[in-house]
């Protein structure tokens, strides 16, 4: 009897065994059937969709956005050539995932490398100075990029082959106005570079001795002259504007230096007083420094959104009166401030009898038809924002190129410029880089194979 309850306890156990084995058969097939349509549908959404998140510290694998936006208005293929010696396989990766960049911003951005040991004529025609050096091409436009290159640079380069003509930047020099090519705090030194990075060329035209303003250039800068313009060169600015010149003219506290004419011409209101804003101590900078956050919709300042600084600036408004004149008030600053009239060498206080209440206006940008052309005038109260001590305040820069853009009718170039990356590098030694290689591209592999083989035999033997 036992023995029979036995043999029966077997036979009954060996029947749900078998019964639990196909189970698990079923169930493991359907999971790997569902696994597989789980891929399938990943993979058609990855091909249909496509979705990008640089989550690196510096940002190192997507554009920044003021180069995108340059890229993207870019009409037509680039074409990139890379000169590299003995075809170098890690220059070349570095090369490519710099480029790649670019690629996944435009499409048609195309790289090629070419070995310059092989084919040092090719080298020498398209004149290469140093290993991985570029040459990269628009529009039948060439210019090339030495190492060690940057974001800013290429995107630089790309901003100025889009320029199918190099104006120059006029400026009135002679007068103790900030230079464009001037290094001290006062000047524009660092502006006018910046501006030849991006294909503008500078000039200063002696209006003592020419006839009238040259009309082959791009505008005319004014900054702040110290002493009185003469008569004579007023006329010819003046005329200058008249007849659909464009103006940058940046207008400090000081007088205007015998520029009324100009000003009157303009129907410019310039109201004594500089702007001050409590609210700047809060973030520790002086009252006098006032903050630029709010923008008027217009071409220069689309889009833009970073904060600008603007020490010492002045109320700058346009009287009812401007004729054809089509006037924008761009920029508004010191809303928790006021248009302070009194002396500004103790404590600085509200005074509703003299001081104007917040906000105040501080820059007005104007444009006309004028001979079949379309005239542009952009007038600052203040040129501190772009002096050398200045100028890299937040998006002081920024603002400073896209009014030169504007004015020069590059329109399709007016953008927020490209940040450098922080230099996050990892450096190791040779032993180092084989434990780290080791690790993770060989050990840990197979740990993870081998605890698989473990778990899958013992469910095995279950």
């Amino acid at each position: 009897m036992p023995t029979g309850c036995a043999d029966n306890g077997k036979e009954f156990k060996m029947k749900i065994n078998r019964k639990i084995r196909f189970q698990l058969f079923v169930q493991n097939w359907l999971f790997v059937v569902l696994f597989l349509a789980l891929v399938g549908m990943l993979g058609y959404l990855t091909r249909e969709y496509s979705i990008e998140r640089d989550v690196t510290q510096a940002a190192r694998n997507l554009l920044t956005e003021g180069s995108a936006n340059v890229v993207k208005k870019m009409k037509g293929p680039v074409n990139i050539t890379a000169f590299v010696e003995n075809d170098d396989p890690e220059r070349k990766k570095t090369i490519h995932d710099f480029i790649a960049r670019y690629q996944r911003a435009k499409s048609d951005i195309n790289l090629t490398f070419v070995n310059s040991t092989k084919e040092p004529k090719r080298a020498q025609e398209a004149g290469i100075r140093k290993d991985g050096e570029l040459v990269v091409e628009f529009q039948k436009r060439t210019e090339n990029l030495v190492p060690n290159y940057t974001e800013r640079d290429l995107t630089n380069v790309l901003v100025r082959l889009q320029r199918s003509q190099s104006r120059a930047v006029m400026y009135l020099d002679g007068h103790g106005e900030r230079s464009l090519i001037g290094e001290k705090n006062f000047d524009l030194g660092e502006f006018g570079h910046q501006l030849g990075t991006k294909g503008f060329k500078l000039a200063n035209p002696d209006l003592t001795i020419a006839q009238e303003v040259p009309r082959n250039g791009a505008m005319l800068v004014i900054a702040g002259p110290q002493v009185d313009v003469t008569e004579a060169e007023v006329k010819k600015i003046v005329h200058y504007v008249a007849t659909g010149g464009n103006l940058l003219w940046m207008i400090d506290q000081e007088s205007l230096h015998g520029l009324q004419p100009l000003a009157e011409y303009l129907g410019l209101v310039l109201t004594p007083g500089v702007a001050v804003d409590p609210t700047s101590s809060q973030n520790g900078v002086d009252p006098r420094t006032v903050i630029g956050r709010q923008y008027t919709e217009h071409p220069i300042t689309k889009e833009f959104t970073l904060l600008t600084a603007f020490p010492e600036a002045r109320a700058v408004d346009v009287n009812d009166q401007t004729g054809d004149w089509e006037v924008t008030r761009l920029i508004s600053v010191a809303h928790n401030g006021w248009l302070e009239t009194g002396k500004l060498d103790g404590k600085i206080s509200f005074d509703d009898k003299t001081d104007v209440p917040g906000p105040v206006n501080i820059a007005v940008a104007m444009q006309r038809k004028a001979e079949n052309i379309t005239q542009r005038v952009v007038v600052v109260g203040n040129g501190n924002f772009l002096a050398n001590s200045f100028v890299a305040n937040g998006g002081n820069l920024d603002l400073g190129i896209n009014m030169v853009n504007w004015l020069a009718g590059d329109d399709q170039l007016i953008s927020i410029q490209p940040k450098p990356l922080k230099d996050v590098t990892v450096t190791y030694t040779a032993t180092e880089g084989i434990l780290i290689f080791g690790g993770f591209v060989i050990l840990l592999p197979l740990a993870l194979l081998v605890a698989g083989i473990v778990i899958w035999r013992r469910r095995r033997t279950r």
